[in-house]
């Protein structure tokens, strides 16, 4: 089995080790600046932890950058000069580009970068992922099987990771605020908050699987639940006349030009 050490083991990070475990990695380190954050890993997830991004590095096929994005060119310090051409390097870090990384590493070595998202802490989430110039097949399936373990991969070219980012990065956030809106909803239309929180999340849970699961258009389930005449289509009449369409495609468009500002911070 193959060793993989996270350097970071923050939210995403330590999400990563939880499912890896679960599904019989047992080869891992992890790393973290915090003492007692360390003490914990170890306890919890009987792992390898330690403070030294470069011990950690050493022996390991997968090396997972899961800093914030403020903390990597520290990071990418104190490993140059243990990384080497053999390792895969996997970058979870935020709008930093496969580039920038390889430019502060020694020449040849295999990049490759990913935009997980928040619900890859209960290993549904989803991540878009890019090779860098040095990285093969074997780089990106071995990083693809890394990620599997919190959720759905998809491939795509570097150029749109910032359109992955607007759309699952951030799209946790906006199904949230739909969540809040119907919440408070159902508190207007009498039904206690407790209530209304288990309706409207069980009903997007549900959704959500027939989507994936059932393989449906958007279009085919929205149709099979909007009877003429009926309470659904009473209520997609004002959401189309308020705009809401179109605000989503303003707002995720948004979200990518905001992406892209911030990955040419670090061109």
């Amino acid at each position: 089995m193959r060793r993989i050490a996270i350097l970071g083991a923050g939210r995403i990070g330590e999400a990563l080790l939880s499912g890896l475990i679960s599904s019989g990695w047992t080869d891992i380190v992890a790393t973290s600046r915090d003492e007692e954050h360390l003490a914990q890993l170890r306890e919890r997830h009987g792992v390898t932890a330690t403070a030294s991004n470069a011990d950690a590095v050493a022996g390991a096929a997968v090396v997972v950058v899961a800093v914030k994005p403020q903390d990597i060119d520290a990071l990418l310090k104190q490993i140059h000069d243990v990384v080497t051409p053999e390792q895969t390097v996997l970058s979870v870090a935020a709008a930093i580009p496969t580039a920038y990384i390889e430019a502060r590493l020694p020449d040849g070595i295999p990049v490759v970068r990913a935009m997980p998202n928040a619900p890859s802490t209960v290993h549904e989430g989803m991540a878009g992922l890019a090779g860098g110039a040095h990285a093969s097949e074997d780089d990106l399936a071995l990083a693809e099987d890394v990620l599997t373990h919190l959720g759905r991969v998809v491939r795509v070219p570097e150029s749109q990771l910032d359109a992955v980012t607007a759309l699952s990065g951030s799209g946790p956030a906006y199904f949230a605020l739909l969540a809040e809106a119907m919440i408070e909803a159902g508190i207007l239309l009498g039904v206690s908050r407790e209530i209304s929180t288990t309706l409207v999340v069980q009903t997007m849970f549900g959704t959500a699987k027939q989507l994936r699961d059932e393989k449906m258009h958007p279009v085919e389930l929205r149709e099979s639940v909007t009877s003429p005449g009926g309470t659904t289509i009473a209520a997609i009449r004002e959401l189309e006349q308020a705009g809401v369409r179109a605000a989503f495609l303003n707002a995720i468009q948004a979200a990518m030009t905001r992406a892209g500002e911030l990955a040419e911070g670090h061109g």
